[in-house]
C-alpha cells in the first residue's frame, strides 16, 4: 500500500511558487531601475558601480527567480511513533 503523504511535506503549489518567483524578480528589477537612475546622478568614474549593477542584475534576477524550492519539506513523524519511544 502506498504511504500517505503529510500536508506539511508537500511542495508549494505552482501558483504560490510562481508568485514567489515573480516577487523576487520584481524586487531585483526594481533595484536595477535604481542603478540605472544612479548612473546619471553619480559623478565621475563612480557611475561605473551602478552601471555594473544595471548590467549584471538581470542575469542574477533570472537565476534567483528560477531557483526551485522543491524538496525542502522534511519527513514528519506521527505522534504514535513518538509515544512508543516515551514509554
Amino acid at each position: 500500500m502506498k504511504q500517505q503523504q503529510s500536508i506539511t511535506t508537500l511542495p508549494p503549489s505552482p501558483d504560490e511558487e510562481r508568485h514567489h518567483r515573480m516577487v523576487q524578480y520584481s524586487v531585483t528589477m526594481g533595484i536595477r531601475m535604481v542603478c540605472v537612475i544612479l548612473i546619471f546622478v553619480v559623478p565621475g568614474w563612480w557611475s561605473l558601480i551602478p552601471l555594473a549593477g544595471a548590467v549584471v542584475l538581470p542575469a542574477i534576477g533570472v537565476m534567483v527567480a528560477n531557483i526551485s524550492k522543491r524538496g525542502i519539506g522534511g519527513t514528519v513523524e506521527r505522534p504514535s511513533v513518538i509515544e512508543r519511544f516515551r514509554r
